[in-house]
C-alpha cells in the first residue's frame, strides 16, 4: 500500500496538472483588483488574499521592513505563464514575488473544480 502511494506521488510530481501561484503586492486594493481580473478572465479558479504580512528583505543594500499583501492563486499548470505575465504587467512592484509551486495531490473534487472553472487552452 505504501509503495502504491509513493509511486502515485512520484507520478504526480513529474506531471502536475495544477499549481499554486504566490504573489506579494503592496496592498489590499491592488490584490483585490488583480484577483478579480484573473478570476474574471478564468485564468485562475480562486484567489485567496492574506491582507497583511510583514516582510523583511534587503533592497539597494538596505534592510527593509514593510507590510504587504499576499495572494495565493489556484490554477492549472498550462495557465501559469499567462497568470505570471498578467501579474508582471500590472504589478506596482519593480521585482514582484511570483512563485509557482506544483500541487502534487489534493481533494480530487477540488482539483476537478479548478479544471472546470478555468479557461481551456487549445493544444
Amino acid at each position: 500500500m505504501l509503495i502504491c502511494a509513493y509511486q502515485r506521488l512520484l507520478i504526480s510530481m513529474n506531471s502536475p496538472d495544477f499549481v499554486l501561484i504566490q504573489w506579494t503586492c503592496g496592498g489590499l486594493d491592488e490584490a483585490r483588483a488583480l484577483s478579480r481580473l484573473l478570476v474574471e478572465k478564468r485564468l485562475v479558479a480562486c484567489a485567496s488574499i492574506i491582507p497583511w504580512v510583514e516582510s523583511f528583505y534587503l533592497w539597494d543594500e538596505q534592510l527593509e521592513n514593510s507590510q504587504e499583501t499576499k495572494v495565493v492563486f489556484k490554477t492549472r499548470k498550462d495557465l501559469s505563464m499567462s497568470v505570471q505575465n498578467e501579474l508582471l504587467a500590472r504589478s506596482k512592484y519593480d521585482v514582484p514575488e511570483i512563485l509557482i509551486t506544483p500541487i502534487v495531490d489534493g481533494n480530487p473534487d477540488y482539483l476537478d473544480w479548478i479544471k472546470q472553472t478555468t479557461l481551456e487552452r487549445n493544444p
